[in-house]
């Protein structure tokens, strides 16, 4: 099972997100955060195999997490980092880049290609 953790601040968002997440086959949802500390910390108890990350956190901010994932695997492991953001911009992207995110997605405009992400990383996960 591919462990999939959400760190978002938008309710909506999460209980959407996590529903979706919850049917797909190969997926283990693992719960969600609204901010950097709550979601490292979740993190660093459970590590997961797939984070999908916001920018915009109720505390702290999505490039915290993400410097944090890149910088101590040991604590962390080594997630899949995935960004969702409303702030899809080149700029923000290559930010992202930077701190080793490994895919970029547009709230608004990419929600199915993010769900094709994950059942893909879930099917690559179950054959290796």
């Amino acid at each position: 099972m591919l462990k999939v953790f959400l760190i978002e601040d938008s309710p909506l968002l999460q209980e959407l997100l996590a529903g979706m997440l919850s049917e797909l086959d190969g997926v283990a949802f693992c719960g969600c955060a609204d901010g950097e500390t709550a979601a490292l910390r979740q993190l660093a108890e459970n590590q997961a195999d797939l984070a999908i990350i916001d920018i915009e956190l109720k505390q702290g901010s999505g490039i915290g997490v993400l410097d944090a994932l890149q910088t101590d695997s040991g604590l962390y492991g080594k997630p899949c980092k995935v960004v969702l953001t409303n702030y899809a911009n080149a700029s923000m992207r290559q930010r992202c880049e930077r701190f080793g995110m490994d895919a970029f997605f547009d709230k608004s405009l990419h929600i199915n290609e993010l769900i094709d992400y994950v059942v893909d990383a879930a099917n690559k996960k179950a054959v290796g």
